[in-house]
């Protein structure tokens, strides 16, 4: 693959390696990008690959993707601007402001319970057309309507779809400008501080997004021989009764789909579409420069997002059925270096991930829209390239010795020219 440029910087030289490995070996089969921060510094900034291999047209510098799930973190991040501005607080209950969210067995649900996904609000009943997608008040409807899937706070279950539009129906009623998610975010965030991130793509951008391709049968068979943990995935999604949370949950939306030669998430109406559970588009400097402003203090207090360091919830998903730590809107993994700690941030489906480790100030964006079976560190392009980023941060830093020679103790000398044509 000769398509792969960007920069990194010379102490994150394994992450390059990695990432044009990645192609070389034919695991990344589309795009991707990576994108960290240190210390609210772009360390990395990598693209390459194709927007769209079945054209042969490239990945471009303006080549944008849609992220699936990583956008929760964004949504979630929206709600923390609220908390941490004083509109509300996690432990108020919903129907404090939307005293019409308190029908069929609701009132006592509050903002912790809908972000750590234990509302019970996992799927509707009712059939939720795009039409109806399109109309906040129609939504507003839906849920008032909606009796809980389980008992609210006794279960944790993925909120997959509905936790995007349970932001943003809170942030409608929260924030004094009454403002959707769409308008929230590029009014506070993208047009602010100059991020290109989309809720809600408008349509002549549609030309700068990745066409996301499903991987083949061959694919997977190599995901599963590398980390047979991909078969629990597949379980999850295929196997089950139809009447189960996980089926209804795959089949309302019906135009959310993602099965053999159907994938509606190339479709240019979802894309316009005010979704922060799976919608986001954006690349992955600009996923990553979020939350490097994040843990800099720009977008919330230092104070708020030392509560967000530890999951509130780390047990069998209701839903899912496996483990899944999460709390806040965010969901966690295991630092792969420190045992006991955590990085935070949300994973896609497909692999697009975004995680942080607060402690060291790092931030990893990843995105690709070559689909890859798993998600988060199941995801084999994502674990090695995070491997890599804290390997490099573990690394003795380098040193100018007297003749002006950059080396490291080891004898190793790191990459010179970051740059990469």
């Amino acid at each position: 693959m000769d398509n792969i440029f960007g920069f990194c910087a010379p102490e994150f030289a394994k992450v390059e390696k990695v990432f044009r490995r990645n192609f070389l070996d034919g695991w990344e089969y589309e795009g991707a990008a990576i994108a960290v921060y240190h210390k609210g510094k772009l360390v990395v900034d990598l693209q390459g690959g194709y927007s769209d291999a079945s054209s042969l047209t490239k990945w471009t510098d303006k080549t944008r993707t849609v992220i699936f799930s990583a956008s929760k973190a964004v949504g979630a991040l929206c709600i923390a601007m609220l908390v941490d501005r004083g509109h509300v607080r996690y432990e108020d209950k919903i129907s404090k402001f939307w005293p019409n969210f308190a029908q069929n067995g609701k009132d006592d649900i509050t903002l912790d319970c809908v972000m750590s996904h234990r509302a019970g609000l996992a799927v509707f009943d009712d059939p939720i057309s795009l039409e109806d997608a399109k109309n906040p008040e129609r939504m507003a409807e839906i849920i008032e309507k909606q009796a809980p899937n389980w008992t609210p706070y006794t279960q944790s279950g993925y909120h997959a779809i509905t936790f995007g539009w349970l932001v943003d129906q809170i942030i409608r009623r929260v924030d004094p400008k009454k403002r959707g998610v769409g308008q929230f975010v590029r009014e506070e965030i993208a047009k602010k501080f100059d991020i290109d991130f989309f809720l809600g793509l408008p349509p002549e951008e549609e030309h700068t997004v990745s066409r996301i391709s499903q991987p083949t049968y061959g694919y997977i068979l190599r995901e599963i021989l590398y980390d047979p943990r991909v078969i629990i995935v597949l379980a999850i999604i295929h196997l089950g009764q139809k009447t189960s949370l996980t089926k209804r949950i795959l089949h309302n939306p019906s135009w959310i789909k993602l099965d053999g030669n159907i994938n509606t998430f190339n479709s240019p109406e979802l894309h316009r579409l005010e979704q922060p559970a799976a919608l986001g588009i954006t690349k992955a400097r600009d996923l990553g420069k979020i939350f490097a402003l994040m843990l800099q203090g720009e977008l919330i207090s230092h104070k708020l997002v030392e509560t967000f360091h530890e999951p509130q919830v780390n047990n069998i998903d209701y839903v899912v059925k496996a483990p899944i730590a999460k709390g806040h809107g965010f969901m966690y993994e295991p630092h792969p270096k420190k045992s006991g700690k955590w990085l935070f941030g949300h994973p896609g489906y497909g692999g697009s991930t975004i995680m942080m480790d607060p402690e060291e100030e790092i931030v990893i964006a990843y995105v690709s829209n070559g689909l890859k079976t798993g998600m988060g560190e199941v995801t084999r392009t994502y674990r090695l390239l995070r491997n890599a980023v804290f390997d490099s941060l573990t690394e003795i830093p380098p040193r100018i010795d007297t003749n002006g020679n950059v080396t490291v103790k080891n004898g190793h000398t790191p990459l010179l020219n970051p740059n990469i044509v």
